[in-house]
Order: C-alpha cells, then structure tokens, then sequence
C-alpha cells in the first residue's frame, strides 16, 4: 500500500504547489507553495497524498479553463495521461475522481519521448506518416470517476480555497 492510499475524510491536508508561481489558468509567477489543515495528526503520508492530489486540482483548474473557452467540448471528454506519474494506479483514480471523466493510461507511459521520436523521425523521413503512428497509441487501463460527488465537490471548494489564499498571499 502506497502512502497516498489513506482512508478518505473531511480533515485531509492541502497542498499548492506554487514552489515557483502558479502558472495556467493563475498566472502569479510571486505565489508560492504553501500546505493547509495541517494537524498534529498529519504525517508523511498525508503529506504524500496532498502532493499527489494538488495534481489532479491543477488539472481541473486547466480543463475548467479550457472549458470556458470551447463551451460543449468536454461533452463525453476521456483524458489520456502519460509519464512516470502514471504508473501509481492510486494517482489516476484520484485523477479520474477529482476531474469527474475518464482517465485513459497507455501502455506506453512515456509517450512525450515516444512523440519527439517521432518528430526527428518525421522530419528524416523515417518515421510513418501522423495518422498512422496515432495508431500506435495503444490503452493499458481506464479509471473511471468513484468519488462521491459531494465529497467532490467539497474537496474542489478546500483547494479553491487553498489556491485563493496562497494568491492573496503574495
């Protein structure tokens, strides 16, 4: 069992992760990173937890701009997700649960270095044409959304909340 994997309650710590600024869609590059509801109880594996979950909060705060901007876009809306992260099943559930849609891993984690590939291969004439390596795209697993949405909706308020305050800060 990971550290992350703690039994869900009101009383979890909040984390933003603003050790440089906040970038899209806060745009504070003098924010910084603060924890919030911390308790004499909170140990590293809430603190693991927090770290994972600001995570998928900066990833609603993302599709929630995105969303303003191409209004109906997110209608039947799969997020494929890639990277080291990707192998915790645990941080693509909390993925899935705090984005409320369905988050697709491949069996490829690493298809950032698999697309630059790509490119250089592309541009050398080596390498299929776009159509046809969007095919090599390949799913491992789907996660889809569990968390109750009132606890969904209470955790978005703490870390709005977090958020807000960590820009007022500064």
């Amino acid at each position: 069992r990971s550290r992350a994997q703690l039994r869900e309650n009101s009383s979890m710590p909040g984390h933003t992760p603003a050790f440089v600024g906040l970038g899209a869609p806060h745009w504070d590059s003098e924010a910084r990173g603060a924890l919030y509801g911390l308790t004499r109880n909170t140990g590293p594996a809430e603190l693991a937890r927090a770290a994972l979950e600001s995570v998928a909060f900066q990833t609603l705060d993302l599709l929630d701009a995105m969303r303003k901007d191409w209004p109906g876009a997110a209608a039947g809306m799969v997020l494929r997700a890639d990277g080291g992260m990707v192998a915790s099943d645990w941080t693509m559930q909390a993925l899935a649960d705090i984005l409320a849609v369905p988050v697709d891993r491949p069996k490829i984690l690493e298809t950032t270095a698999l697309g630059a590939a790509w490119l250089a291969g592309s541009k050398a004439g080596v390498w299929p044409g776009m159509e046809e390596f969007s095919r090599s795209w390949a799913l491992d697993r789907r996660f889809e959304p569990a968390m109750d949405e009132t606890l969904r909706r209470h955790r978005i308020r703490t870390w709005r909340d977090a958020v807000r305050r960590t820009l007022s800060a500064t």
